[in-house]
């Protein structure tokens, strides 16, 4: 049961990292070439969509996938990639915390402006660069929980 945690938990984290690099890397740029109205449309549209049910599962599986492998890991931390899945474990749940805790609130923020409104240019410009920075960790930290994961169940038996 533990290698089929942790093949779930690397692929999981694998997709979900892949989501969140595709933004770091060019989605949040193209955005910010369109003019402001247009860019904070689109990007309150994407908002609007992500909370797609498969997306979901793919962050809030993967950290209950991992979480569930860690505490396995915890039971006997001498089994060969204890130590690999409980750190990927960790890592698996702050692409979910900060979610939670950044993303979400500043995408309702975003959400409630106007994109034609002139006020709004100003908080998309600093949305952009805010927004991708966090962003950035929530892809390190998943591909690193993927990493993890991946080694431990190489590692497993």
């Amino acid at each position: 049961m533990t290698r089929v945690l942790l093949l779930a938990s690397a692929v999981g984290a694998g997709v979900g990292s892949g989501v969140f690099f595709a933004f770091s890397t060019f989605v949040m740029r193209a955005l910010g070439t369109l003019p402001p109205a247009q860019g904070v449309a689109a990007m309150q549209a994407v908002n609007r969509a992500a909370p797609h049910p498969l997306f979901m599962l793919v962050l809030f599986g993967t950290a209950a996938t991992g979480v569930a492998a860690g505490v396995t890991a915890l039971r006997d931390t001498s089994a060969p990639g204890a130590a690999l899945t409980v750190a990927g474990a960790a890592l698996a749940l702050a692409p979910v915390v900060l979610t939670v805790v950044y993303h979400v609130p500043y995408n309702n923020r975003l959400d409630a402006l106007d994109p034609l409104a002139p006020v709004t240019v100003d908080f998309w410009t600093a949305y952009l660069s805010r927004w991708t920075a966090v962003n950035h960790v929530r892809f390190l930290t998943g591909a690193a929980a993927a990493t993890c994961f991946a080694a431990a169940y190489r590692g497993a038996r």
